[in-house]
């Protein structure tokens, strides 16, 4: 397995075991270590993660611990939500969805219940997403960009192309969350008008509930599709000089053949996350069990689970960006110089001008 400078990573030496071990199992696993990373299986992503991990493992778990631990224990326990604003917004869902002829079945009530929570606790918990959610996915984007450019976090060169990129990757956050947003809507507009239709041709309710299962079907893997290009919109928009709606499009392009992999990898990222939620909500939030004791514990516990899991998802997004550049007209070509450390060069060149 050669490089791109036709050196070969067994006989490249480095002063940091990590990164020279690295090297020396990605060979073994048949990876390279500049950039072109090739799979086509979400499990081979999640085992270069991995690998990525445990010889980055100090400046991943900082990240996590500064960034993402923060944002994560204000929205798992809520603490912004106001639960009357939850209960007038669940009670509107209720009205519309028993006017489009929905049963208000228990399922229902507590689907409504759920998605006005989740919509209430997204919108005040939005300027921590578009600061300490959004710097830790550039940092983690970095770090694996760093990690196959065989060098290590610097935190000082971050902070550099921060200030460079920062502009551009906001404004495509904010074309993300148009996307999602747009999403939701045509979903609840979509279910709305085929509930309203079947009761109007005169479908009993309970009848009704099937066709609105189907359309909640087809819009879960539309909302699949749609998060996975705007991840890989994020990566996209640090590593590349393109932002908003070119980083969304260049995004779609890149992926396109490697859908599959990116519908594998959301949905073992959304069980991991919801399987932690549900226990924060049921050890946590509410008192099943003995005095409540163990909350003292369990609640950070579970906030450190739920990080590590964002952080893995971020990883993986990374990681699945170089996989699907290795297969496109518009990869690397191989130059072992890593892009966000010819940004840095290029800035302190400017500054010694």
């Amino acid at each position: 397995m050669e490089g791109s400078s036709g050196i070969s990573p067994r006989n490249v030496k480095h002063d940091d075991p990590d990164i020279e071990a690295f090297e020396l199992e990605s060979v073994d696993h048949g990876v390279r270590s500049d950039h072109q990373f090739r799979s086509t299986s979400a499990l081979e992503i999640l085992r270069e993660t991995v690998r990525i991990l445990r010889y980055n493992s100090v400046g991943f778990m900082g990240i996590a611990a500064l960034l993402i631990c923060p944002v994560s224990a204000v929205f798992l326990s809520n603490m912004l939500v106001d639960q009357s604003i939850v209960k007038k917004l669940t009670i509107r869902l209720l009205l519309v969805a028993k006017s489009s002829g929905l049963p208000l079945r228990p399922f229902i009530k507590q689907s409504c219940h759920k998605f006005s929570e989740m919509v209430i606790s997204s919108a005040l918990c939005f300027p921590l997403f578009i600061t300490l959610s959004l710097l830790s996915k550039a940092a983690v984007v970095y770090s694996v960009d760093r990690t196959y450019s065989r060098k290590k976090f610097g935190a000082y060169k971050f902070y550099v192309i921060v200030t460079k990129i920062w502009r551009r990757l906001v404004s495509t956050y904010l074309w993300v969350c148009v996307v999602i947003t747009g999403c939701l809507t045509l979903f609840l507009v979509l279910l709305v008008a085929v509930s309203s239709l079947f009761s109007v041709i005169g479908f009993a309710s309970d009848l009704i509930v099937y066709p609105a299962m189907m359309v909640g079907l087809v819009f879960s893997i539309i909302i699949a599709n749609a998060i996975i290009i705007c991840n890989i919109a994020i990566v996209i928009s640090v590593l590349e000089d393109v932002s908003g709606p070119q980083a969304l499009l260049r995004s779609s392009v890149l992926i396109r053949g490697q859908t599959q992999v990116g519908l594998l990898i959301f949905l073992g990222s959304t069980i991991g996350m919801a399987f932690v939620e549900g226990l924060f909500e049921h050890r946590v939030k509410t008192l099943s069990y003995g005095d409540g004791s163990s909350r003292i514990w369990e609640g950070p516990l579970l906030v450190l689970m739920y990080s590590f899991v964002v952080l893995i998802d971020s990883m993986m997004s990374a990681v699945f960006y170089f996989s699907c550049s290795s297969y496109s007209m518009e990869a690397l070509n191989g130059e072992c110089q890593s892009v966000l450390e010819a940004m840095t060069i290029s800035s302190g060149y400017t500054d010694i001008k």
